[in-house]
């Protein structure tokens, strides 16, 4: 049998089994670059990959397409996993334990050795290797953390995706090791401990950084985590994290298979828009991945269309639809607290989902409004022509035609009927429909 028909046998009978992830490698404190959340779950496969192939491998090898997913493989998206890679090659990171006295030895070294793309027979393959340093602990390690993939490839920002990772080492113990807020600062950012960073304050980091991958994980993951602070006098110094088994997750509009590669395709769509995927990356650290595909999504229908003018910055627009800051998620926090003592946590209701859906519906009526207030004066001036025409032809009452003809399309009798008219021919008939992405987001920022 051929190398390459043993590594499909390999990768196609690879399971749901958890990944077994080394505690030096929870804790990664990157010393010259950022690790984003996409980059850290595509590291993870291909751990768990390296893993199921086994130590007697010195360099490891699987179709590109098992890694990850949403490329078009023809196309200038390559350059997106190329980025990836060559950042896990020239990334340097200190490994290290989140438990003091746990692991022995101090390391530094690139998360992959090398990697490799190549094309045999129609098909991209990946090869890479660890650090020789590094490589027996990584592929067969002794202390280690039970991970869910299915679970990390639903958290959406690099803070949940580490804090979940941490905390899942200390399920058995219920509580993690207590810490100085410091160090928890560059390891859930996933950015070297720089003189910027040094300078942000804790009030600053727990609304930003903290609460919202409390929030997320608490709604999406199987475990649930509540944050403990520790004073020195009046300040902060230390934080710890409790951490339990939940019987099963609060919210689950999303279902995928633990063994499905790394979705890039949100990536993958921003760079057809003229939008580099650094820059999403940015955003989905910020804002989650559920947020920003809903907003690339809103991107690629007013792009489609040349109505009521083309689309000129994708970048500038795709932040005008996204969703207020991530801390705006705290709040989720709440909802979680009133379902956690509860023998099983509830499904979303049709009430639930109704509520969510009202509030989707009201946030996106304020951003097409304010869309259609930020256009010229000549614009706007088209739009109530052709809007006027509309009313007349489907006979609207004459009050609403005066209204808009004497006070212009602001006024509220007329202001919904612009709204609906500016997005029918923007967006499709479909643009008040939410889709499960933006359920999803409105729920991680709602009060029960």
């Amino acid at each position: 049998m051929s190398s390459d028909s043993s590594l499909l046998i390999s990768t196609a009978s690879r399971s749901a089994s958890p990944l077994l992830k080394p505690v030096f490698s929870l804790a990664l404190v990157p010393q010259n670059s950022k690790i984003t959340a996409l980059g850290r779950r595509t590291w993870n496969v291909l751990l768990h990959i390296a893993q199921d192939q086994g130590l007697e491998r010195e360099t490891f090898r699987a179709a590109l397409t098992d890694i990850v997913k949403g490329l078009d493989y023809n196309s200038g998206d390559m350059k997106i996993i190329k980025s990836h890679l060559r950042s896990m090659v020239s990334t340097l990171v200190e490994w290290q334990s989140p438990t003091a006295g746990e692991w022995q030895t101090w390391d530094v070294c690139g998360m992959l050795s090398h990697a490799r793309l190549v094309k045999e027979r129609g098909q991209i393959w990946v090869e890479w290797s660890y650090a020789v340093n590094m490589r027996h602990e990584l592929l067969d390690p002794e202390i280690f953390a039970k991970l869910s993939l299915e679970v990390i490839s639903q958290l959406g920002s690099h803070p949940s995706v580490a804090l979940y990772e941490i905390c899942s080492r200390y399920l058995g113990v219920g509580q993690t090791a207590r810490k100085a807020w410091s160090w928890w600062r560059p390891v859930l950012l996933g950015r070297p401990d720089d003189e910027r960073l040094q300078r942000l304050e804790y009030r600053i980091f727990k609304r930003d950084t903290l609460r919202p991958a409390l929030a997320e994980i608490n709604a999406l993951a199987d475990i649930e985590v509540e944050m403990l602070e520790f004073k020195s006098g009046r300040f902060v110094s230390d934080l710890q994290f409790t951490v339990r088994k939940k019987p099963q997750r609060v919210l689950a509009l999303q279902q995928r298979s633990a063994s499905e590669p790394v979705d890039v395709g949100v990536l993958a769509s921003a760079e057809r828009l003229g939008i580099d995927h650094a820059r999403i990356e940015r955003l989905i650290d910020e804002f989650g991945d559920a947020a920003v595909a809903a907003g690339i999504e809103a991107v690629q229908k007013r792009a489609a269309s040349a109505f009521p003018e083309p689309l000129r910055d994708p970048l500038r627009y795709l932040k005008s639809v996204l969703p207020g800051h991530a801390a705006a998620q705290v709040e989720a926090i709440e909802k979680i607290e009133a379902a956690k003592h509860a023998e099983v946590a509830p499904v979303p209701s049709s009430e639930r989902l109704a509520q969510w859906e009202k509030k989707w519906l009201a946030e996106r009526i304020e951003m097409l409004t304010a869309e259609i207030a930020g256009m010229s004066s000549d614009r706007q001036a088209e739009l109530v022509r052709d809007l006027q025409g509309s009313l007349v032809q489907r006979n609207a009452h004459p009050a609403v035609i005066q209204r808009l003809a004497g006070k212009g399309w602001s006024h509220p009798m007329v202001r919904h009927e612009m709204v609906s008219f500016y997005a029918t021919g923007a967006y499709g008939s479909g643009w008040d429909k939410p889709s499960d992405k933006d359920l999803l987001a409105v729920a991680a920022r709602s009060k029960p």
